[in-house]
Protein backbone atom coordinates (compact mmCIF):
# COMPACT_ATOMS: atom_id res chain seq x y z
CA UNK A 1 0.00 0.00 0.00
CA UNK A 2 1.29 3.54 -1.30
CA UNK A 3 0.90 5.31 1.86
CA UNK A 4 0.25 9.53 1.26
CA UNK A 5 3.17 11.58 1.85
CA UNK A 6 4.23 14.27 4.26
CA UNK A 7 6.74 17.09 4.57
CA UNK A 8 8.04 17.81 7.81
CA UNK A 9 10.64 20.98 8.31
CA UNK A 10 12.87 21.22 11.08
CA UNK A 11 13.06 17.65 11.72
CA UNK A 12 16.00 17.65 14.01
CA UNK A 13 14.69 17.93 17.14
CA UNK A 14 12.12 18.84 19.36
CA UNK A 15 8.35 18.97 17.99
CA UNK A 16 9.84 18.37 14.54
CA UNK A 17 10.80 15.34 14.93
CA UNK A 18 8.02 13.93 17.23
CA UNK A 19 5.53 15.31 14.41
CA UNK A 20 7.47 13.29 12.26
CA UNK A 21 7.37 10.25 14.58
CA UNK A 22 3.55 10.76 14.89
CA UNK A 23 2.66 10.56 11.25
CA UNK A 24 4.85 8.04 10.27
CA UNK A 25 2.25 5.62 11.26
CA UNK A 26 -0.14 7.18 8.58
CA UNK A 27 2.60 8.75 5.80
CA UNK A 28 5.24 8.50 4.36
CA UNK A 29 7.39 11.38 6.18
CA UNK A 30 10.06 13.41 4.19
CA UNK A 31 12.09 14.57 7.71
CA UNK A 32 13.49 18.15 6.65
CA UNK A 33 16.42 20.09 8.48
CA UNK A 34 19.81 21.26 8.31
CA UNK A 35 21.20 18.36 10.38
CA UNK A 36 21.90 15.75 7.80
CA UNK A 37 23.00 12.96 10.82
CA UNK A 38 19.86 13.67 12.70
CA UNK A 39 17.25 13.67 10.00
CA UNK A 40 19.00 10.69 8.42
CA UNK A 41 18.68 9.00 11.70
CA UNK A 42 14.99 9.68 11.94
CA UNK A 43 13.92 8.63 8.56
CA UNK A 44 15.92 5.24 9.30
CA UNK A 45 13.95 4.60 12.44
CA UNK A 46 10.58 6.02 11.14
CA UNK A 47 10.82 4.24 7.25
CA UNK A 48 10.63 7.47 5.79
CA UNK A 49 13.06 9.93 4.08
CA UNK A 50 15.70 12.60 4.77
CA UNK A 51 16.44 16.07 2.67
CA UNK A 52 18.82 18.37 3.98
CA UNK A 53 17.88 21.21 3.71
CA UNK A 54 18.04 25.20 4.98
CA UNK A 55 14.55 26.43 4.71
CA UNK A 56 16.08 30.25 3.97
CA UNK A 57 18.19 29.35 1.09
CA UNK A 58 15.88 29.50 -2.32
CA UNK A 59 18.05 26.74 -4.03
CA UNK A 60 18.13 24.22 -1.09
CA UNK A 61 14.13 24.84 -1.08
CA UNK A 62 13.77 24.19 -4.71
CA UNK A 63 15.94 20.87 -4.49
CA UNK A 64 13.28 19.80 -2.05
CA UNK A 65 10.40 20.66 -4.34
CA UNK A 66 12.47 18.11 -6.56
CA UNK A 67 12.84 15.84 -4.25
CA UNK A 68 8.95 15.74 -3.62
CA UNK A 69 7.84 15.38 -6.49
CA UNK A 70 4.13 16.24 -8.13
CA UNK A 71 1.66 15.40 -5.50
CA UNK A 72 2.16 16.32 -1.58
CA UNK A 73 -0.43 15.24 1.12
CA UNK A 74 0.88 16.99 4.22
CA UNK A 75 3.17 19.92 4.98
CA UNK A 76 4.25 20.94 8.48
CA UNK A 77 5.91 24.43 8.66
CA UNK A 78 8.09 23.88 12.04
CA UNK A 79 11.44 25.24 11.18
CA UNK A 80 12.34 28.38 12.76
CA UNK A 81 12.87 29.41 16.78
CA UNK A 82 13.74 31.95 19.25
CA UNK A 83 16.80 33.67 19.19
CA UNK A 84 17.17 36.32 22.38
CA UNK A 85 15.35 37.90 25.13
CA UNK A 86 16.20 41.51 24.88
CA UNK A 87 14.21 44.51 24.81
CA UNK A 88 13.85 46.60 21.77
CA UNK A 89 16.64 48.99 22.95
CA UNK A 90 19.28 45.93 23.31
CA UNK A 91 17.85 43.73 20.35
CA UNK A 92 20.56 42.07 18.20
CA UNK A 93 19.14 42.84 14.91
CA UNK A 94 21.06 40.30 13.44
CA UNK A 95 19.20 37.99 15.23
CA UNK A 96 15.77 39.51 14.15
CA UNK A 97 16.50 38.83 10.38
CA UNK A 98 17.69 35.28 11.30
CA UNK A 99 14.25 34.67 13.07
CA UNK A 100 12.19 36.51 10.28
CA UNK A 101 14.40 34.36 8.00
CA UNK A 102 13.00 30.95 9.05
CA UNK A 103 9.78 31.38 10.71
CA UNK A 104 8.10 33.46 8.03
CA UNK A 105 10.66 33.64 5.04
CA UNK A 106 11.63 30.15 5.28
CA UNK A 107 8.03 29.02 5.84
CA UNK A 108 6.19 30.80 2.78
CA UNK A 109 9.46 29.78 0.39
CA UNK A 110 8.61 26.04 1.21
CA UNK A 111 4.81 26.34 1.08
CA UNK A 112 5.32 28.33 -2.38
CA UNK A 113 7.42 25.74 -3.38
CA UNK A 114 4.99 23.00 -2.36
CA UNK A 115 1.70 24.38 -2.93
CA UNK A 116 1.59 22.99 -6.62
CA UNK A 117 1.76 19.39 -5.23
CA UNK A 118 -0.77 19.91 -2.51
CA UNK A 119 -3.14 21.44 -4.69
CA UNK A 120 -2.65 17.98 -6.90
CA UNK A 121 -3.12 15.93 -4.10
CA UNK A 122 -5.77 17.67 -1.87
CA UNK A 123 -3.39 18.15 1.03
CA UNK A 124 -2.82 19.97 4.39
CA UNK A 125 -0.51 22.58 5.18
CA UNK A 126 0.01 23.32 9.28
CA UNK A 127 2.14 26.10 10.00
CA UNK A 128 3.61 25.52 13.62
CA UNK A 129 3.11 29.50 15.48
CA UNK A 130 3.35 30.21 18.76
CA UNK A 131 0.89 32.18 21.21
CA UNK A 132 3.68 34.48 20.94
CA UNK A 133 2.22 35.67 18.08
CA UNK A 134 -1.09 37.05 20.15
CA UNK A 135 0.98 39.50 21.45
CA UNK A 136 4.04 41.18 22.95
CA UNK A 137 6.00 39.99 26.04
CA UNK A 138 9.17 42.20 27.46
CA UNK A 139 11.90 40.69 25.83
CA UNK A 140 10.03 39.07 23.10
CA UNK A 141 9.32 41.73 19.80
CA UNK A 142 11.27 39.76 17.51
CA UNK A 143 9.85 36.56 18.14
CA UNK A 144 6.41 37.60 18.52
CA UNK A 145 6.63 39.84 15.07
CA UNK A 146 7.85 37.32 13.65
CA UNK A 147 5.29 34.37 14.95
CA UNK A 148 2.13 36.37 14.12
CA UNK A 149 4.06 37.74 10.52
CA UNK A 150 3.33 33.57 9.89
CA UNK A 151 0.37 33.38 11.25
CA UNK A 152 -0.73 35.91 8.91
CA UNK A 153 0.59 33.71 5.89
CA UNK A 154 -1.99 31.55 6.89
CA UNK A 155 -4.85 33.25 7.66
CA UNK A 156 -4.23 35.05 3.97
CA UNK A 157 -3.75 31.98 2.40
CA UNK A 158 -6.67 30.48 3.83
CA UNK A 159 -8.64 33.65 1.56
CA UNK A 160 -6.70 33.33 -1.19
CA UNK A 161 -7.30 29.31 -1.46
CA UNK A 162 -11.18 29.24 -0.93
CA UNK A 163 -12.81 26.95 -2.79
CA UNK A 164 -9.56 24.80 -4.06
CA UNK A 165 -8.70 21.58 -2.28
CA UNK A 166 -5.77 22.40 -0.34
CA UNK A 167 -6.21 22.92 4.02
CA UNK A 168 -4.54 26.01 5.92
CA UNK A 169 -4.08 25.07 9.41
CA UNK A 170 -2.39 26.61 12.66
CA UNK A 171 -1.10 24.90 15.54
CA UNK A 172 0.07 27.44 18.40
CA UNK A 173 1.56 25.68 21.36
CA UNK A 174 2.26 27.67 24.63
CA UNK A 175 5.07 26.58 27.01
CA UNK A 176 6.92 23.54 25.46
CA UNK A 177 10.04 21.89 27.15
CA UNK A 178 11.70 20.88 24.45
CA UNK A 179 15.73 19.75 24.67
CA UNK A 180 16.46 22.45 22.25
CA UNK A 181 14.35 25.47 21.91
CA UNK A 182 14.99 27.49 25.55
CA UNK A 183 18.76 26.77 24.93
CA UNK A 184 18.58 27.99 21.52
CA UNK A 185 17.20 30.60 22.34
CA UNK A 186 20.35 31.77 24.83
CA UNK A 187 22.74 30.79 23.31
CA UNK A 188 23.58 28.18 25.23
CA UNK A 189 23.04 28.77 28.63
CA UNK A 190 21.72 26.03 29.73
CA UNK A 191 20.86 26.90 33.56
CA UNK A 192 19.15 30.15 31.95
CA UNK A 193 16.82 27.96 29.51
CA UNK A 194 15.92 25.64 32.29
CA UNK A 195 14.82 28.78 34.68
CA UNK A 196 12.04 29.37 31.90
CA UNK A 197 10.48 25.76 32.89
CA UNK A 198 11.47 26.16 36.45
CA UNK A 199 8.46 25.37 38.87
CA UNK A 200 6.14 24.46 36.09
CA UNK A 201 4.36 21.33 36.72
CA UNK A 202 4.16 19.47 33.75
CA UNK A 203 4.88 21.76 30.74
CA UNK A 204 4.28 20.41 26.82
CA UNK A 205 6.25 17.63 25.83
CA UNK A 206 7.47 17.80 21.75
CA UNK A 207 4.92 14.68 21.92
CA UNK A 208 1.86 16.49 23.05
CA UNK A 209 1.94 18.87 20.45
CA UNK A 210 2.64 16.35 17.76
CA UNK A 211 -0.34 14.51 18.79
CA UNK A 212 -2.27 18.02 18.20
CA UNK A 213 -0.47 18.28 14.51
CA UNK A 214 -1.34 14.70 14.01
CA UNK A 215 -4.89 15.47 14.95
CA UNK A 216 -5.79 17.77 12.77
CA UNK A 217 -4.19 16.47 9.65
CA UNK A 218 -6.66 13.00 10.75
CA UNK A 219 -9.99 15.17 10.74
CA UNK A 220 -12.22 14.74 7.17
CA UNK A 221 -11.04 16.43 4.03
CA UNK A 222 -14.24 18.92 4.31
CA UNK A 223 -12.97 19.66 7.92
CA UNK A 224 -10.66 22.60 8.49
CA UNK A 225 -8.98 23.32 11.31
CA UNK A 226 -8.25 26.90 11.64
CA UNK A 227 -6.56 26.87 14.54
CA UNK A 228 -5.80 25.18 17.56
CA UNK A 229 -3.88 27.02 20.86
CA UNK A 230 -2.44 23.94 23.42
CA UNK A 231 -1.11 25.18 26.48
CA UNK A 232 -0.19 23.13 29.60
CA UNK A 233 -2.97 23.28 32.40
CA UNK A 234 -0.26 25.53 34.39
CA UNK A 235 -0.38 28.43 31.80
CA UNK A 236 -3.66 29.75 31.58
CA UNK A 237 -2.52 33.08 29.51
CA UNK A 238 1.06 34.42 27.89
CA UNK A 239 1.53 36.14 31.45
CA UNK A 240 0.15 34.01 33.80
CA UNK A 241 2.26 30.84 35.05
CA UNK A 242 1.50 28.52 38.09
CA UNK A 243 4.97 27.54 39.79
CA UNK A 244 5.57 25.77 42.45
Amino acid sequence: MIRPLAVVTGASSGIGAATARALASTHEVICVARRTDRITALAAEIGGRAVTCDVSDADQVAALAAAVGDRLAVLVNNAGGALGLESVADADLDSWNDMYATNVIGAARVTKALLPALLAEGGTVVFLTSTAADGGYEGGAGYCGAKAAERAIAQSMRLELVGQPVRVCEVAPGMVHTEEFSLTRFGGDRERAEKVYSGIPDPLTAGDVAEVIRWVVAQPPHVNVDRVVVRPLAQAAQHKVHRV
